[in-house]
């Protein structure tokens, strides 16, 4: 088993060309909270607030040395990047759960806990370097988060807003959702897919109608499979009144 851990930690150190001077503070970050309470052992949760607080940090300073002086543009940017769809994302491309010590039959790809952990290497990288700022930049943020524009295009942060929105300046009000879910319930996991939305009026008769073919993917939570249809339901809007 210390040599399959040695192994993985190897691994990893030598995918972000980083050795850490505490291998245990590595073997931490990578360690979900549901095998470290199982082994009695420290896990991810500590540092992955940590790596909260840096992220936000970098992100904030970065933008602002770009040129972004509005702090309402900062912000919203900021929540964009760091929001959980968007860490599950870049995670998944780099194979982040690869690396990850979970329990055994613990489902990890395409849960938060792939963001979790990304926050909290963040963390990890950030104590283990002497809190250095630029190496977590350098090793995480430079390496694997490069498109920015592009993290803030596809992210769902704000569809559901932009959505009613854009609907309120439609119907000349503003109209109440109800959305219909199908929920997924296997062994490890429980997911959540909006597959409809009714668009009512104030008088509760339907206003306005998504073609049943836009559904959402599945999500851990209904929240988040709300803003993953919004955002699909508003580009099909918008692109059929750009055709019509």
């Amino acid at each position: 088993m210390e040599k399959y851990i040695a192994k993985k930690l190897n691994k990893f150190q030598e995918y972000i060309n980083y050795q850490f001077n505490d291998q245990k503070l590595l073997k931490q970050a990578l360690t979900t909270p549901k095998l470290g309470k199982e082994t009695n052992s420290a896990h991810y949760e500590i540092l992955e607030t940590i790596g909260d607080v840096v992220l936000k940090l970098i992100f904030s300073l970065k933008m602002y040395h770009q040129g972004v002086d509005d702090p309402d543009i900062l912000t919203r940017n900021k929540l964009c990047i760091e929001s959980n769809q968007n860490l599950i994302r870049v995670a998944s491309n780099i194979g982040l759960d690869d690396f990850i010590f979970q329990s055994n039959k613990q489902e990890v790809v395409g849960t938060s806990i792939m963001a979790d952990v990304f926050e909290s290497i963040c963390g990890a990288l950030f104590l283990d370097s002497n809190e250095d700022l630029d190496i977590v930049e350098e090793k995480i943020i430079d390496r694997f988060m490069k498109n920015w524009e592009e993290s803030i295009n596809l992210s769902t942060q704000f569809a559901k807003n932009n959505f009613l929105e854009y609907l309120q300046e439609m119907l000349r009000y503003t109209p109440n959702l109800e959305f219909l879910y199908e929920k997924l319930d296997q062994e490890n996991a429980i997911g959540w897919k909006v597959k409809e939305v009714r668009i009512l009026d104030l008088g509760g008769k339907e206003a306005y109608s998504i073609p049943h073919f836009i559904t959402s993917d599945f999500y851990e939570t209904r929240k988040e499979a709300e803003k993953d249809f919004c955002l699909k339901a508003l580009r099909y809007i918008q692109q059929r009144e750009v055709d019509s």
